[in-house]
């Protein structure tokens, strides 16, 4: 579970640095600049979660995965920004954006998350495939 966690929390951050880093050149920075937090490390290492559950849900579709994942992904993603919130360390703040809750998650996101969960399904479950 270990290695999940580092596993999970270094393709987060990569994720989330292309992410910024398109978003800025949607906005007209040339530079593309990207950014991320420290504090984001250990909340996309929870993604780790996936893995087990993704067993246990082997027979269903990919779509009742994918929105399980999801529905995971805001539960851990609003919890932990509101505990950072409390603190005034939350690195994200989604109050300006039409569909969020709480400005701690974006209801637009689904469809990013909802790849992402699968993603980590995909990377999590790799190295478990049988062996002929």
């Amino acid at each position: 579970m270990r290695k999940d966690f580092l596993k999970c929390g270094m393709i987060g951050w990569c994720l989330e640095v292309v992410w910024t880093g398109i978003y800025s050149g949607l906005h007209h920075d040339r530079q593309l600049t990207a950014t991320t937090s420290l504090l984001m490390f250990p909340i996309y290492g929870m993604a780790a979660w996936i893995g087990p559950i993704s067993r246990h849900m082997k027979r269903q579709s990919v779509l009742v995965r994918g929105l399980t994942y999801t529905a995971g992904i805001y539960l851990t993603e609003f919890c932990t920004g509101s505990f950072l919130k409390k603190y005034g360390i939350c690195p994200w703040d989604y109050s300006h954006c039409k569909y969020n809750m709480k400005g701690l998650v974006r209801l637009d996101y689904a469809p990013a998350w909802f790849l992402t969960g699968l993603l980590y399904e995909g990377v999590l479950n790799s190295g478990n495939k049988p062996k002929t």
